[in-house]
């Protein structure tokens, strides 16, 4: 057993590339621009849930493309067909169509060839924008999926500057705005905590226009061409829809002050076709008024006294000096294409996320320091180097983070503490077998040797099937969930090079050094949990642990249709705030107030102590649009009730959102159920496949009724640790299954209830060990870590014991009755039926 010299010097240089590369988040800004340029100094970002501030996710709204574009299309179809020399033509919309009504069917060719120049080639095959049908003297347009992609694709790369600019000019400092999906675009501001501001801002479409108002008496209904809009105080003003002059003519927007009443107004200039244009218009109608319109709304409306000339006007109204800069910097920014609606919305404050930050340290260190002792005592020194091998693993994993621009989150945090539960378990699996080899009579380097072999296979199989719950995680989850599943994948993958390669190197050069001849690995205490030489009979107890495990899963389902779980926000979709009062808060005159919204049903709830108030409110009828007016209702209500209120975090997820994540999270459970049935299949056989997802579906449903006996939250941090434990509960049967695969080959007579029982016994240190250092990791962060994680802690600390549990009492014997009845099958079959073909 040799180890190559390149091979120790690959490891040296990524150990120190990884140091050097994690050095830089616990070194102060000062002492990173002391040092040079070549020294790395990315950090690990801190999520908003750590750092404070606002998440929101808005949606292009195809519904207002498409009229844009079929409004455009209107007219434009009247001038084609007119210089077409297309007379008496009708055009009308009807729904998402245009229906273009000739005077004669002979007109036809003429109006398609006419109307077919106005489509546009989309995409990379060229595609129509526009699709044309009817018959006779009827032309019918409608738009093509192929075009409303293509101008949604435009419009959210267009927004993204546009928005960009809106938030650079409120100075924000290090937004990140960034595409997601076909149609939505994520934005996250740090430190901001006014989300309501900052929606307006850059959710405004902010087009501007220029109209002349109706010189007649509106009495009713509007004449055709004229339209009734309001302003700020719901005066009614008659404007003509002719645009006179459109926004995207303005170059600048500034705020100033009126001279004689020193109240804010903001005044624009536009480039010079449109200083032409306006001049044009004020010449020719002075004395008549004229509205500003954004966004179908009056801004102001004043009396044209003289012609301008100069290019510029003012805007005056009700402003205050920061709406005046908002409508300043929407001008400056420009008319977003489309609409954008909010559809997501989370909102943390700094107070809290500096708790969640100190919090999740302590928390993550308290595992840890756990973590470590309990390694000691069950392997004395060589459990300092299987400590040595964590450390390692956690410095790596930052540095895995830092070079990849990750961000962390509190749940992140969760995922680099189970992580290194997790990472425990190839440990236990090495120096359970060196143990073996030794009283097998090997010398030290044999022993070594034959500990890592046997237990490299084992490693890979538990540590795929945790990473396919990873994988999942990330495909199908969003936010924090995916920072929980990079940290844990990153963590997992690094923990194989930690455990199985640095420990290695290190084992065999103490081994070397000392010259040792006998490899001892023993505890620090002369007390085991596990004695040496176990017998147990586990499957004379099948039948009881199937039958408690068939009862308490039964429970789990009524439970879950009666009480049921306790949904979060995320899944359920509504409105969900965190309000903190200087004194303990007065919970009858919150429930009467926010009552008195008209909101639906209004949930209140302490937590932590009688200062923190957890306010959930149901869905609110009337799409996105309507959770947003919610929550500023909800919020003003609060501060009216207690001035001394503030509100830490808001959740805000919209009905199309909350679906999509519901459907999400059980698509990833079944996914991950049936990536695992393969790959067990294929390393295995069909019974260890079966048997192991059967047992999965049992684990998950008492894990389900969990839930719902606490009303613990089942939100998206509940399905990660749904996912994290299908991951880890295959893995423990993984490590079983592999020990009864070795012993089905070496004791070929042996009954196989009997193998069963030997390899439960010749791996039940391993599996008490695994589970109890990964229950050690979760349990600071299960008591003290608080709501953001207590539904990944707590369910996980629970489903770490029924899975070590099931592993023995579930798995096990529906193997057992697998191979049983596979083995009378086949001694059940005609001697013709068996004889080999020839």
């Amino acid at each position: 057993m040799k180890t190559s010299p390149w091979l120790l010097a690959t490891y040296a240089v990524v150990v120190v590339l990884g140091i050097l590369a994690a050095l830089p988040n616990i070194l102060s800004n000062s002492t990173l621009d002391a040092l040079p340029s070549w020294f790395p100094k990315d950090r690990v970002a801190l999520g908003l849930d750590l750092s404070g501030g606002s998440h929101l996710v808005l949606e292009v709204d195809g519904a207002d493309l498409a009229r844009e574009r079929l409004q455009t299309l209107t007219q434009d179809a009247r001038r084609a067909l007119r210089e077409a020399g297309v007379p008496g033509a009708a055009i009308r919309r009807a729904g998402s169509t245009l229906v273009v009504s000739l005077a004669a069917a002979d007109q036809r060719p003429a109006a398609t060839t006419a109307l077919g120049k106005l489509a546009l080639a989309v995409g990379p095959t060229g595609a129509s924008d526009l699709a044309f049908g009817g018959e006779g003297a009827t032309v019918t347009i409608a738009l093509t999926e192929a075009g409303l992609s293509d101008r949604t694709s435009a419009a959210v790369e267009q927004s993204l500057g546009i928005i960009r600019q809106r938030v650079d000019q409120v100075g924000v400092a290090e937004p990140t705005i960034q595409r997601v999906g076909a149609d939505r675009i994520l934005v996250q501001l740090p430190g901001v905590q006014d989300p309501a501001r900052i929606r307006d801002l850059i959710g405004s479409t902010a087009k501007m226009s220029f109209h002349m108002l109706s010189g007649a008496a509106v009495e009713g209904a509007p004449p055709p061409g004229v339209t009734l809009l309001r302003d700020d105080e719901g005066r009614s003003y008659p404007v003509e829809d002719r645009v006179e002059l459109a926004g995207d003519r303005l170059t600048d927007a500034r705020v100033g002050f009126d001279p004689t009443t020193n109240e804010p107004l903001v005044s624009f200039r536009f480039d010079t076709v449109g200083a032409a244009r306006f001049a044009e218009i004020t010449r020719a109608n002075v004395g008549r008024p004229f509205a500003i319109v954004l966004d179908d709304k009056v801004l102001s409306a004043p009396v044209i006294r003289e012609p301008i000339t100069g290019g510029s006007g003012q805007i005056s109204g009700n402003f205050t000096v920061e709406s005046a800069n908002d409508l300043a910097a929407l001008l400056r920014a420009g008319a977003l294409p489309a609409k954008l609606t909010v559809i997501e919305e989370r909102t943390v404050g700094a107070d809290l996320g500096a708790d969640a930050i100190r919090m999740g340290v302590a928390t993550g260190l308290a595992g840890f320091v756990l973590v470590v002792g309990f390694m000691v005592l069950l392997y004395g020194p060589w459990g300092l180097l299987a400590n040595l091998a964590l450390g390692l693993n956690v410095v790596l994993t930052f540095a895995g983070l830092s070079l990849l621009g990750a961000t962390l989150t509190l749940p992140g945090i969760a995922g680099i503490v189970l992580g290194i539960g997790l990472a425990v378990d190839a440990n236990v699996l090495i120096n359970e077998r060196i143990r073996e080899e030794t009283r097998r009579g090997r010398g030290a380097v044999a022993a070594l040797d034959a500990g890592f072999r046997r237990a490299y296979s084992t490693i890979v199989d538990g540590n795929v099937t945790a990473l396919i719950a990873s994988a999942l995680l990330f495909w199908f989850g969003s936010g924090p969930v995916r920072g929980f599943a990079v940290t844990m994948g990153i963590g997992i993958l690094i923990s194989m090079f930690t455990a199985v390669s640095i420990v290695r190197v290190a084992m065999l050069a103490i081994v070397r050094r000392t010259g040792m001849k006998r490899l001892a690995i023993e505890p620090l205490l002369p007390v085991t949990l596990v004695p040496e030489g176990t017998r147990f009979r586990f499957m004379r107890a099948r039948f009881l642990g199937l039958g408690v495990s068939a009862f308490l899963s039964l429970a789990s389902v009524v439970l879950f249709f009666s009480p049921g779980l306790n949904y979060g926000v995320d899944v359920r979709g509504g409105i969900q705030m965190e309000v903190v009062t200087e004194g303990p808060a007065d919970l009858s005159a919150f429930r009467s107030g926010l009552d008195g919204l008209g909101l639906g049903e209004v949930a209140l709830q302490e937590f932590g102590d009688s200062r923190h108030l957890l306010v959930r409110v149901e869905r609110q009828p009337g799409g996105e649009e309507a959770q947003t007016a919610a929550v500023e209702r909800l919020t003003a209500e609060v501060r009216a009730i207690d001035a001394s209120a503030t509100v830490e975090r808001t959740e805000v997820v919209g009905p199309k959102v909350s679906d999509e994540l519901a459907t999400a999270g059980i698509l990833s459970v079944v996914f991950a159920s049936l990536a695992m049935l393969v790959y067990i299949w294929v390393r295995f056989e069909w019974p260890f496949a079966v048997g192991a997802i059967a047992t999965l579906v049992l684990d998950v449903t008492k894990t389900v009724g969990f839930f719902a006996i606490t009303g613990l939250d089942f939100n998206l941090t509940a399905i990660a640790a749904l996912l994290t434990l299908v991951g880890y509960s295959v893995n423990d049967k993984v490590v079983v299954y592999d020990r009864m695969r070795e012993n089905m080959r070496l004791y070929k007579a042996m009954p196989l209830r009997d193998v069963i029982d030997l390899s439960i016994n010749e791996t039940l240190a391993r599996s008490l060990y695994t589970s109890v250092t990964a229950f050690l990791s979760l349990l600071p962060m299960a008591i003290w870590g608080g709501s953001a994680v207590e539904s990944f802690a707590v369910p996980m600390i629970f489903g770490i014991v029924v899975a070590a549990s099931s592993s023995v009492f579930i798995a096990a014997p529906i193997l057992l009755f697998l191979g049983d009845w596979r083995r009378r099958r086949a001694s059940t079959r005609t001697p013709a039926e068996t004889a080999p073909a020839v």
